[in-house]
């Protein structure tokens, strides 16, 4: 299956916006419930501690499968599966809104995960296959890339909006019509998929393993603080996911087609970037909640208001991804940038946990949020070039991706669980605000250290490593073609 010129320009707009469209809907979908929390925990009875199950489901469900979902793409084919995510993402999404209980709720979120695993894939081959190589493929990747970023920051905002003027729900139900309208345009713009039933095997058992191991991580994080870390739902979950991780290793090893290739944790630019990827996500994820719950529970802000005290970070956050990024990775290489953007991140978020008080003002955070926009805007654009740049061969670019992107996920989940447990811990469940303060700036305080400690890990790698990929090959097989694809996501 050779890889095609690019589309006429009229051809390749539609097939761009309508590709940085659905990986819009994916990732505004992570952050929009967290402006929405406290309403959904009062509403459907969370618990302080299994609120958080509303953000993770989603992000568990989404890391787990994005490796199936990539070899689903490769044997059933880009369209087909875009169509069928963006279907999965439209009806969960509206069992979501109708929700009435919390088991319900994360049963919807898991759900819209598993959509997500199917579109993100799926996206990327796409700008693989419809733009060639170079510049036409460039800017694809690009805009692709910085309109997810932006995504991540609206969310929040859109979130505010959506709650304060309609409720809770309608987080859930605006996905409905947008993922609706996606996926007819999706059968009008894009090509018809090759004939079923040529693709590779498809490695379920490690699917299956890997999967519950990753829960069965982040359920111990989040059990732990409520049931007691020496307790079967604390330390006898993590013990079994992290037993069922090391038996993936072992099915993957022995696999004829393994889900992920075990040689790629050989090269030393993916692994410093798929740790340096955990770390940071697990600190930034965490942070929207930690600062939501502070504008919210602290100051006294209603869902509008604390949407809208996102937007600086929001502005600032697309401009540097879309304006900025690529000139200063020209310049400076994806090393020195990914450092000075994580630095950054950490300079912010220090700076935003410093201006907390239980009598506070959102002015004397206002720095410290656009600081952490900023850095936000150089550092998640260029994990995913350090993947790109890290030595992969060609024919493994998707699977390395697909790596970073699950790292991503994975981070942000276990990341989010740790945060909650540290608030929670030292603040305890009825707390005074004085007292809800403190836990909040003793876990922004932890996000903040390991922020710092991402930024130390990106500098191993390479000091100035190529920004551009080796030459395209001209794959046989489709999933050839999306393992071969940009990791811009």
């Amino acid at each position: 299956m050779a890889i095609p010129d690019s589309p006429s320009p009229q051809r390749g707009g539609y097939t761009l916006a309508l590709l940085a469209f659905t990986q819009f809907i994916v990732t505004i979908d992570y952050n929009i419930v967290y402006v929405a929390l406290p309403d959904i925990g009062r509403q459907l009875g969370f618990s302080a501690q299994s609120l958080q199950w509303v953000v993770s489901a989603y992000a568990v469900a989404l890391g787990g499968l994005l490796l199936s979902g990539g070899r689903a793409v490769d044997r059933i084919g880009p369209r087909r599966m875009l169509v069928s995510g963006l279907i999965v993402y439209a009806l969960s999404s509206l069992a979501g809104g109708l929700a009435t209980d919390a088991g319900l709720l994360v049963a919807a979120r898991a759900v819209q995960g598993v959509g997500g695993a199917l579109l993100t894939p799926a996206t990327l081959m796409l700008v693989f296959t419809t733009f060639a190589p170079g510049s036409a493929r460039n800017r694809a990747t690009s805009v692709w890339g910085a309109v997810g970023s932006a995504g991540l920051a609206a969310g929040s905002l859109l979130g505010g909006v959506l709650t304060s003027a309609f409720g809770w729900s309608w987080v859930f139900f605006v996905n409905v019509p947008l993922a609706l309208i996606a996926a007819v345009a999706a059968t009008r713009i894009l090509p018809p998929d090759r004939p079923m039933g040529t693709g590779r095997s498809f490695d379920a058992m490690g699917v299956v393993v890997a999967t519950i191991g990753s829960t069965l991580l982040v359920f111990g994080l989040v059990s732990g603080p409520a049931k007691g870390w020496g307790s079967a739902e604390g330390v006898g979950a993590l013990a079994a996911g992290a037993l069922l991780l090391t038996v993936f290793v072992l099915i993957e090893k022995r696999a004829t087609d393994p889900l992920v290739p075990l040689r790629l944790f050989r090269l030393r630019g993916l692994t410093v970037a798929m740790l340096a990827m955990i770390v940071f996500q697990a600190s930034v994820g965490g942070t929207y909640y930690l600062l939501t719950t502070y504008l919210q529970t602290a100051l006294g802000y209603g869902p509008l208001a604390a949407g809208i005290a996102f937007l600086p970070a929001t502005v600032v956050c697309m401009a540097v991804s879309m304006k900025l990024n690529a000139r200063v990775l020209g310049w400076l290489g994806v090393r020195t940038t990914l450092f000075l953007g994580t630095a950054g991140t950490a300079v912010g978020l220090a700076a935003i946990v410093a201006g907390m008080s239980a009598h506070g003002s959102y002015w004397t955070l206002l720095p410290g949020v656009a600081l952490w926009g900023a850095g936000g805007g150089f550092a998640f654009p260029s994990l995913f070039v350090a993947v790109a740049s890290s030595g992969a061969e060609p024919a493994q670019q998707g699977v390395a991706s697909a790596l970073a992107s699950t790292c991503r996920q994975i981070g942000g989940a276990l990341g989010l669980a740790a945060l909650v447990a540290v608030a929670n811990s030292r603040a305890g469940h009825h707390p005074d605000p004085r007292a809800l303060v403190g836990g909040l700036r003793t876990a922004g305080w932890v996000a903040t250290a390991a922020t710092v400690a991402g930024a130390f890990i990106g500098l191993g790698l390479k000091k100035r490593p190529r920004l551009e990929t080796a030459p395209a090959v001209t794959p046989t097989t489709a999933t050839e073609v999306t393992e071969t694809a940009s990791p811009a996501s």
